[in-house]
């Protein structure tokens, strides 16, 4: 077998808040790929750092009376230390505020330069003038120059999904100082995505990406590429701009160099060779494994750069989907937005493994954490299948045995098949097939299980002319126990280092081909504890946020952080005001990206006899094949109104304050497409 040389990166997580089971779905994904590559023997690191630079970092920090670098650093510790409870093992963890990240941008930015890759032209922007910053578009919120709803985003409108300049809100506020910003000229830099057009169409279809990710990033090359933004004004926490005092990169320019400055720091600390992973032409393989929120930076800016900066190219950028609960988006009202360490406190961070592992593919669609059923798969699977077979078999070995193994091997065919089927399940871990190598694995177990059933060394073992087929038997089943978690060693290392001190030696694929014989082990101790739904139940009780305190059963004023404090309800209306309403039932026939729209989404929805488009500002909170097919609410007759994108002929209904948490009515069942709600 040839030894290859891989380099593989997760996503820097922004170190501005704390990680979740979202987050953890990313680097479970990546740590099974990397641990399943040093199995093979590959000469493979895994790096990642901490996204450390940009305003939200600068204002937190403030916030807390802290410097940024405090900040982070607190954050990195806690992070770090998530990782590793959930066997996260990384070759280096770093930050993108770092000497070496510094270092790399500059020169990325210089060689770019050089080239005439770099612009530079005056853009107006919002200016705070009592903060003396200029204000990114979610930094400014005021009346929607639409609907005029009132405290909306900078550059779109939650209430009726028009998109905006900030400069055309109503009565703009800054969100640090509540001040009315004024309008500033400003010099920036930018990165000439264009002149790259042509390598990039070739390199997106190369291979490099998943089809429907290289289909999707085609819609950007329709109206052609648009030079890209890569500076921000004083005050900003991250690196300034050589040649350009008051000018800093922006942080997504930085941020994504911070995988090579990892890896940087490694190779100083370790002593190898920089150049042989990231030179053009190098035959070292680097994979990047992302969400499909981040597709646009990995696979159209950041191969841009590295391409005019005269590095090497990804060899992959592997894109996955999100992560539901119980069929629906995470939400810290139902206690479903878990974070790691609540996770921790209730359950094995292996269990979650697992369940992922078991689910996971290599395509992009969503995944569901379905907590009923996580909790029967893992007890059926790894407590009644996997662990059951040592547990049935090692006390035998111990008791009547002197804790030795047969020096036979009782059924050489059957161990053959575990053994032949390698090929196979490495294949699927390859490909990140991983729930196929999953299903394989515990057909496997199902053999192992029936073997024993068969024999029965419990009756075997009463009788003195049966007691060496006992042995024989127990012996049998620990050497297909051993091939089990061989193959189960990338997705639960905890326990297979537990199960490797247990049978006294390396779980390794080189090895299964040799039978453990006359060897001796040692005494089994519980590898697993059945998942228990009262420790669900509280993990997902201590996730909740409740919404109103009640006292008496008379609702008190409601907390500070809840919906109804942060928007008191309106002013009383009369009902022949709200009868002018007409409310529909609509089933979401299409759902569709906008090209060029950060938020919006194009919905067609049927009435039962005719149809509307509708822009609704929803993409934050749902892929649009999720809503085709659901039933919702719609406001029939609101005036149609022209967008950027083309004409919205209605609203539908949803609640929320916003970002991920938005949340579309959703009709109960029997209610038909075009009823009025009443």
């Amino acid at each position: 077998m040839t030894k290859r040389k891989i380099l593989i990166t997760s996503a820097l997580p922004y170190a501005n808040g704390p990680t979740h089971l979202g987050h953890l779905l990313e680097y479970i994904q990546t740590d099974i790929w990397a641990r399943f590559q040093k199995q093979q023997g590959h000469e493979t690191y895994y790096v990642c750092a901490d996204d450390a630079h940009g305003t939200p970092i600068m204002l937190n920090a403030q916030k807390q009376g802290i410097t940024p670098e405090e900040m982070v650093q607190q954050v990195s510790i806690e992070r770090q230390r998530d990782f590793a409870d959930f066997n996260i093992e990384f070759d280096n963890y770093h930050s993108t505020h770092s000497d070496e990240n510094r270092e790399l941008s500059e020169l990325i930015y210089t060689r770019l330069n050089d080239k005439g890759h770099i612009k530079k032209r005056t853009i107006s922007q919002l200016f705070d003038p009592e903060k003396s910053i200029f204000l990114p578009d979610r930094f400014v919120t005021g009346t929607c120059p639409t609907c005029k709803a009132e405290d909306q985003n900078g550059d779109s409108c939650d209430a009726c999904g028009a998109t905006y300049s900030p400069t055309e809100l109503i009565d703009p506020k800054s969100v640090m100082s509540g001040a009315t910003p004024v309008l500033k000229d400003s010099e920036h830099f930018f990165f000439d995505l264009p002149a790259f057009e042509d390598m990039l169409k070739t390199w997106l279809h190369s291979g490099s990406l998943q089809a429907e990710m290289a289909n999707k990033l085609d819609e950007w090359f329709a109206d052609g590429l648009q030079q890209w933004d890569i500076s921000r004004d004083a005050p900003y926490f991250g690196f300034e701009i050589p040649g350009a005092p008051g000018k800093y990169f922006y942080v997504w320019l930085d941020a994504p160099i911070g995988y090579m400055a990892s890896f940087k720091n490694l190779c100083d600390k370790k002593g190898l060779n920089f150049d042989e992973f990231w030179t053009e032409g190098s035959d070292a393989e680097l994979y990047h494994f992302i969400g499909k929120d981040i597709i646009y930076f990995h696979s159209l800016f950041w191969p841009a750069m590295l391409d005019g900066a005269n590095f090497r190219k990804p060899n992959n950028v592997f894109a996955h989907g999100f992560v539901t609960v119980n069929g629906a988006k995470m939400s810290k009202s139902k206690g479903t937005f878990v974070k790691a360490r609540t996770y921790l406190e209730h359950l094995d961070p292996e269990y979650l493994r697992y369940y992922y592992a078991a689910k996971l593919n290599s395509g992009v669609t969503d995944l569901d954490l379905n907590l009923e059923d996580f909790a029967q798969r893992v007890n059926s699977d790894l407590v009644g299948k996997v662990v059951n077979i040592a547990s049935r078999c090692a006390g035998f070995i111990t008791k009547k045995f002197g804790g030795k193994l047969s020096s036979t091997v009782m059924d050489e065919a059957l161990l053959g098949s575990f053994v032949a089927a390698k090929d196979s399940i490495a294949g699927h871990y390859e490909n990140r097939e991983y729930s196929r190598a999953v299903r394989e694995i515990m057909t496997l177990a199902d053999k192992a299980n029936q073997f024993i059933d068969a024999e029965a060394p419990w009756v075997l073992a009463k009788n003195e002319d049966t007691l060496e087929r006992a042995h024989q038997v127990c012996s049998m089943g620990l050497n297909l126990f051993r091939a089990l978690l061989t193959y189960l060693k990338p997705i639960l290392p905890g326990m297979a280092a537990n199960v490797e001190a247990f049978l006294n030696t390396e779980l390794s694929w080189d090895s299964l081909e040799t039978p453990l014989v006359d060897h001796e082990i040692n005494k089994f101790k519980a590898l697993m504890q059945r998942v228990e739904l009262d420790k669900v139940n509280a993990m997902i009780d201590a996730s909740k946020e409740s919404l109103e305190k009640k006292v008496g059963g008379q609702s008190t004023q409601p907390a500070a952080d809840s919906p109804l404090a942060k928007e008191p309800i309106a002013d009383e209306i009369e009902f022949d005001d709200f009868a002018k309403v007409d409310l529909r039932v609509a089933k979401i026939a299409n759902a569709e990206h906008v090209e060029g729209a950060d938020k919006l989404l194009k919905l067609t929805l049927d009435l039962g006899g005719e149809t509307r488009q509708v822009f609704a500002g929803i993409k934050s909170a749902y892929a649009p094949e999720d809503l085709i097919g659901k039933l919702t609410v719609m406001v029939a007759n609101l005036k149609p109104r022209k967008m950027r994108f083309g004409m919205s002929q209605g609203m539908v209904l949803a609640a929320g304050p916003g970002g991920k948490e938005i949340y579309i009515l959703n009709p109960d069942e029997g209610s038909q497409p075009g009823m009025r709600v009443m």
